[in-house]
This record gives C-alpha cells, structure tokens and sequence, in this order.
C-alpha cells in the first residue's frame, strides 16, 4: 500500500512537470504550421457558450439610454448635451476624448483648435449639465513602462481641463489581450477601481453607476475584487446579427437626438451613455469595437460585436442588477485539478494491476468522459449559478494523464528501479572492500 501511495504521488507529479512543459514549448511558438488552429480556439472560452446560446433572453434595461456621437464635430456634441440636459437626464457619462495628442496644441497637430466657438460652447455646456463623467485612460510615463512593470499606473490621458470643467471622470481602460485598436479585441472582464499615482479611480462605468446607485454602488466595490467578470445583459440593435441579446438598450443615432426624435421619459432621470457607435448605426466600423461573450460566432471569430460604450453600458447594468459573477480563486482551480489528477492515477494503477489487457482502451473512455463531463460542468454551473468554474488545469491534466501513466510505468520508473539498483551495488563493493 505504501509503494501504491508512493506511485501515485510521483505519477501525479510527473502529470504536471509534463503539463508544465507542454505550456512552455507552446509559448516558444515553434508549431507555427498551427497557430491558425490554435487562434481560431484561443479566443475562445467555454463560458461563451452559455452567454450566448443558452441564457434566457434578459429583460430591457430602461434605466439607461447610449447616444451615438458619431461624426459630429464638438459643437454638434455640445448641441446634443443641451438637448438631452433639457429633459433633466440624472447623469450623463462621455465615453470621448476631446484633447490634443502628445500635447500638441497648434492648428496643424490640433485641427479641433481651430473652431473656438465650437470647444466653448461643449464646455459651457458640460458645465450646465448636471453630473457629467468624463471618460479618463490610465497610462504609464516611459520611466514606469521602462521598469517592465505593466500593471501599474501613473498618469492618465484626460480631456482639456477647459472642456471637461468640474466632471466627474472614469478611466474607460478595459483589459484585452491586443496590442492596439486594429487588433483582435476579446473583453470578458474590467477592473473596478485602479491606483493611479497617489489617488485611487473609479472605472467610467463604475463612477457612473456610483452617481446614479450610490448603495449598490458601495455593495460592489465592498466586493474588493481586482478583476470582475462582466455579466453581459445585451447590445444595441443589431442590424448584422452578429451578437444575441440584441435591442437590450434603448439607443439614439446622432441625428435622432438633434431633431429631437424621442420622446421625454426616455430621457428623465435616466443614464446617458455617448459615445462614438460608427458614423451611424448602419456603419460596420470596428473603431472601439470588442469581441464579447455575446457574439454568435463563439469559436474562430471573424467580427466584432459590441462598441465599447456599451460594453460600459453593460458594466453599469450589472452594478445596478446587484446580478454578478463569481469567480474561483486560483488556489482552488489547482487544488481540485491536483485531487482530479490523483484520483485517475490512482485508478489506472489499480487498471493496470488488475486488468492490464483492458488498460489502453478503458483509460481512453475514462479520460473522455471526464474531459466531456467536466466541460459541460463549466458551462452549466455558469449559467445556471452564475458560477465560473476555472477547470482549465484539471482538463490540461486530464488530457496528459493515461500518456503520463504509461510513461511512467513503461520507462520513468524502470530509470529509478535502475538507478537504485547501481547505487545499491556500488554500497556493497564499498562495503566489501572495507
């Protein structure tokens, strides 16, 4: 029974240093013949499935309303803030910047400059419009970034203090795994708040939500998570049907709430959202544009689904719901992953020993089973209890172990009865010796 325990044991471990160093070669990249393959399943999680094909659909949220900016010059924006503010909106949140880059304020590196009347007049009226948020990124200086530090802020790309005024603000940051704008953009998650230099911020979506909800709020951020899952509710109408849950936000084009093609209650004490959703709703642009869970092309993706200004919309929905999604904590993804993994190793010695005819073919079905079982787990244990099972690692170990075993059993294990047998016989002529 000891030597069975001691087997198990450093069966397991083997499972893992092998895991481990499939991980490691595949980073190296040096199967380039299949990273088309390994893209197309990458941008993949299985918790998509059950965002996408298996929730029933969620209600409209009336609480909030996104306006489309689109093309409009600052003073066409600055005619939509009074419009909206005339029928007393409780915030107004503005996913744009309106500065300079770099710091360049002239004419020819600056064009917005050039209309004067135009910055005056959004910045008189953001300063009438009661609780605005202007939208912030946190970014890092080159001292910073040239630490290899990536997960700390110290600075933030603003709007011209002359136009924002006294806003509130909210950095519109949203983790991605691109490396600019035009990349593939898969968003999942958001931090909730951020230490920038001295000061701690809010997320744009947070703060709006902190003015509109100040309670639930408060309840969230008492949650202390660094990272949350975004429980997706829904995306504007869809005219391309490249996303479910479609029509779940009430929204305007640039040209509806000009002409004032709305009626009031849509507005009063409600959430606005603007921000840039192409030069109108018919436009396919991809400018701040993401992949969600919600798209119906789950696997190998070709479009993107949702702007980003209601991926926000999103964020503040589910803070209102007091509807989130709980997360596993790493350390319990690896404890059950190493229970898993010892459970099998433990069955196919007892396979082995008893049946060893029967191993090959039963360790296989075993292993398939599993792997079926456990995948079906992680979406259903998400849809129905909102509940993300990370059970990554039990699958990477599942796929490896019945390999691992016969590894082991077949050649590891002969190196060590080997190796002992050596040091036994050198002991001996030692001994003899003396």
């Amino acid at each position: 029974m000891r030597k069975f325990f001691t087997d198990v044991i450093f069966t397991t471990l083997f499972v893992f240093v092998t895991l481990g160093g499939i991980v490691e070669i595949t980073d190296l990249r040096i199967f380039s013949a299949f990273d088309p393959l390994g893209q197309a399943l990458g941008d993949m999680d299985l918790t998509d499935i059950a965002f996408s094909r298996l929730r029933v659909d969620p209600p409209v949220d009336t609480n909030i309303v996104i306006v489309n900016i689109g093309a409009l010059p600052r003073r066409g924006v600055a005619e939509q803030i009074r419009i909206l503010n005339k029928y007393n909106p409780k915030v107004i949140g503005i996913d744009s910047f309106f500065d300079c880059k770099m710091g360049l304020r002239d004419t020819i590196n600056c064009p917005q400059l050039i209309d004067v009347m135009g910055n005056v007049m959004l910045g008189n009226q953001i300063a009438e419009a009661r609780n605005v948020v202007m939208v912030t990124r946190v970014t890092q200086t080159d001292s910073l970034f040239n630490t290899g530090i990536y997960d700390q802020y110290d600075s933030l790309e603003r709007t011209d203090a002359d136009i924002r005024g006294d806003a509130f603000e909210g950095y519109a940051n949203l983790p991605t795994d691109a490396d600019n704008q035009e990349s593939f953009k898969a968003c999942r998650t958001f931090m909730p708040r951020l230490p920038v230099g001295k000061d701690t911020l809010n997320a744009f979506g947070v703060e709006v939500a902190r003015i509109y909800a100040p309670e639930k709020t408060k309840r969230f951020l008492e949650r202390d998570n660094y990272e949350e899952v975004i429980n997706y509710r829904g995306n504007i109408l869809d005219f391309y049907g490249a996303s479910s849950f479609a029509g779940r936000y009430f929204a305007l084009d640039w040209y509806q709430v000009l002409n004032e093609e709305f009626i009031p209650g849509l507005i009063t004490d409600k959430i606005v959202l603007m921000g840039y959703m192409g030069d109108d709703f018919s436009d396919t642009s991809w400018d701040d544009k993401f992949f969600t869970p919600l798209n119906k092309q789950y696997a190998g993706k070709a479009n993107p689904d949702m702007y980003g200004l209601v991926v926000h919309a999103n964020i503040v929905s589910m803070i209102l719901a007091e509807d989130y999604i709980e997360v596993m904590a790493d350390w319990q993804e690896w404890l059950i992953a190493i229970i898993i993994c010892m459970l099998n190793v433990a069955l196919f010695w007892f396979i082995y020993r008893t049946s060893p005819d029967w191993f090959d073919g039963v360790s296989v079905i075993i292993q398939l089973v599993q792997i079926v079982l456990l995948s079906f787990l992680m979406i259903y244990f998400f849809n129905w209890y909102s509940l993300k099972l990370n059970l990554t690692v039990s699958l990477g170990a599942l796929a490896v172990v019945g390999t691992c075993f016969e590894l082991y059993q077949s050649a590891i294990l002969k190196v060590f009865e080997w190796a002992k047998n050596r040091l036994t016989k050198r002991r001996q002529r030692v001994l003899t010796s003396e």
